[in-house]
């Protein structure tokens, strides 16, 4: 996320060769408890690492907006969606930042809808791939950014490959990775305000930000702005128990405002929320050349994106907008 001070103690929060990554993935069934209803489907945790490990190597320099390395980053992010079947929005997958003085590029995916009707509201899943490039002292100059926020963008792309291989979304679906967000939410700013410019119908956004390590809580992760809208109760209405809670601190430290919801949110005034499970105890090296793959925990990641994979699928299916502002 965008930078945020505070003091307990002090810390910051904000939430080689490209290989091509084409895995089908195993079917088995995976169970709501909402009644009547099943995904079958398997995130496969050697798929999860593969992508994390690849956004936060070395070989990709920090990925900092407008350097070379978040280029290699955006051509790994492209070759990615083409080649699991996933369509450009625009005429390419890139969408060049009109407000940042040297050239990086949001890249933009788009799942059509199966329904007639519906296909024409959107559900936009979003993470930034963008972190803080190199540091100027010490024997690791190189800011991995693994879980801020390369965990986040492998969440997204692993929702689009499901998506792309299911065909299961009523409504069609926005698959965006954000550049600049370290840089003040550039990235998200400049495609929110085109969309709306263009009239683009937003159902909701949903921003995956800092999900590479587990809370210990009797949830699996938090919302940012929780209390704007209902998206948390109905999540865990489909998700049948609870997966998303309340954590304090993001509204103690104004999370809402910190990360690329917030950019739709102020274009469309419809729910855009992020979803995270860094709560502040749980990750001690938030932009810090620490934040490296080694430490992230691919088990938990997998399985909330197995979690969450079912609860997307019903934001995308419901005949009405069941989500709304508070």
């Amino acid at each position: 996320m965008k930078k945020i001070v505070y003091f307990l103690p002090i810390l910051l929060f904000s939430c080689g060769t490209t290989k091509q990554l084409v895995t089908k993935s195993t079917v088995v069934e995976v169970s709501s408890q909402k009644a009547g209803y099943t995904l079958k489907y398997k995130v496969e945790e050697k798929n999860v690492a593969e992508i994390l490990k690849t956004l936060s190597s070395d070989n990709f320099e920090g990925r900092e907006a407008g350097e070379p390395g978040i280029e290699k980053a955006a051509v790994f992010l492209e070759e990615f969606l083409k080649n699991n079947n996933v369509k450009p929005y625009f005429e390419t997958y890139r969408d060049k930042l009109s407000n940042f003085d040297k050239p990086t590029f949001n890249i933009v995916g788009y799942i059509e809808g199966n329904d007639p009707i519906l296909k024409k509201e959107f559900l936009v899943l979003g993470g930034h791939y963008d972190h803080i490039g190199l540091t100027s002292d010490g024997d690791d100059k190189i800011n991995n950014g693994a879980n801020d926020d390369a965990s986040g963008v492998t969440a997204v792309a692993e929702i689009a490959k499901y998506f792309s291989e299911s065909k299961s979304n009523k409504r069609s679906i926005l698959v965006v990775f954000f550049s600049a967000e370290e840089k003040g939410l550039l990235g998200s700013k400049h495609l929110a305000k085109k969309l709306k410019t263009n009239g683009f119908n937003l159902y909701t956004m949903l921003n995956f930000e800092m999900i590479g390590v587990p809370m210990t809580k009797d949830y699996t992760a938090y919302l940012t702005g929780f209390s704007k809208s209902n998206m948390a109760a109905k999540m865990n209405d489909y998700a049948g128990r609870k997966l998303i809670g309340y954590l304090p601190q993001e509204l103690e430290y104004e999370l809402f405002s910190r990360s690329d919801n917030y950019s739709f949110y102020n274009e469309f005034k419809v729910p855009s929320q992020t979803v995270c499970t860094f709560d502040f105890e749980n990750f001690n090296y938030y932009h810090d050349v620490k934040d490296e793959f080694e430490l992230m925990n691919i088990q938990h990641m997998t399985s909330f994106i197995q979690d969450i994979l079912p609860v997307v699928e019903q934001m995308t299916n419901t005949a009405t907008k069941e989500i709304k502002i508070n």
